[in-house]
């Protein structure tokens, strides 16, 4: 974590701050084999020792095979205990559902993943909210107001406990851009987003945000910036590395703690990652800092290749140019 505050802060870190992440479906699938593994790696994992007896009695709900219903009434659909469901019963059907839409009570500060734009979605479902969108009337206004009004309370809630660095995520895009596209979302989501960071901002002026956001988002990337984020998570084969060198190194210099290409790692040869890694860190250090490497593992990459990964990222957190 300190390696990581300094990167934010470009401080010059000892070395660039690594986050591996394990599905809980990777430990289903390979327990202790992946025990073992993780044991190799304790600079990574710190001593993490997994009850691999009771993984699935341990997961949150949405991890769960079944059926999860939220505080906001929508139906989440799970096939595979230890990765995230997705929703397919969506609470808000027409306009009128809109409208009458009440907001959850709770106040405990749980701000999950997809807590304001793909919050629209899980209520209302793609097809209604891209048509919205489109049309710019109250419904999608009032949609918004609504769910913006629910995260308003919760950041709130939370603020008094924040570390250091307090997390938020949102997927913004799909595999190729913004699916309601930059001006739009500049229209009606960045203020969203400003209004609730700046409330983190003017709680704690000099505390740090990190915020994950999967999908092709370099457009914006800068109006995250300017809504208060000090480091951004994006993926690597979304917004592609040209574009990250651009947006974040050339144009300005923004932090990111790179997820590095998940989409990569079931498939590639031992090779083929060893160069990803490096051309990653190669393409995007700074000495003063602004980079993390982002690693999630889940069941469908080969031990093999966990293995090589893990060694990849240990040779090129030491990089210095």
């Amino acid at each position: 974590m300190s390696n990581l505050i300094q990167a934010v802060r470009m401080e010059s870190p000892d070395t660039i701050p690594v986050s591996i992440g394990i599905l809980p479906a990777m430990w289903i699938k390979y327990g202790d084999e992946l025990q073992r593994i993780v044991d190799q790696y304790p600079q990574f994992f710190n001593g993490l020792k997994m009850d691999l007896e009771h993984v699935e009695d341990n997961l949150q709900a949405s991890y769960r095979k079944g059926v999860y219903i939220d505080e906001w009434n929508c139906e989440w659909h799970n096939e595979h205990a230890g990765n995230e469901a997705i929703v397919v019963g969506h609470p808000v059907k027409t306009e009128e559902d809109v409208f009458s839409l009440t907001i959850p009570g709770c106040r405990d500060g749980r701000l999950p993943h997809g807590f304001m734009y793909l919050r629209l979605l899980d209520l209302c479902g793609f097809e209604n909210v891209m048509i919205w969108f489109a049309e710019e009337g109250d419904v999608i206004r009032t949609l918004i107001d609504k769910v913006l009004e629910y995260n308003m309370y919760q950041v709130a809630a939370v603020l008094p406990r924040m570390g250091e660095l307090i997390y938020f995520g949102d997927d913004l895009g799909t595999q190729k851009g913004l699916a309601i596209g930059a001006e739009r979302w500049r229209r009606y989501m960045k203020p969203c987003f400003r209004k609730l960071y700046g409330l983190v901002k003017a709680y704690k002026p000099s505390q740090l945000i990190f915020m994950h956001t999967d999908g092709c988002i370099w457009e914006i990337m800068p109006d995250l910036v300017e809504c208060g984020v000090d480091i951004i998570n994006p993926q690597f084969r979304a917004n592609g590395l040209d574009n990250l060198v651009r947006v974040c190194r050339k144009d300005r210099i923004i932090p990111i703690s790179l997820d590095l290409d998940r989409q990569l790692f079931p498939v590639a040869t031992h090779s083929q990652l060893w160069d990803h890694v490096a051309e990653a860190v190669e393409s995007l250090y700074l000495p003063q800092g602004g980079l993390g490497l982002n690693v999630e593992l889940n069941y469908e990459i080969p031990l093999d290749n966990v293995v090589t990964i893990l060694d990849a990222v240990e040779k090129y957190r030491h990089y210095k140019g």
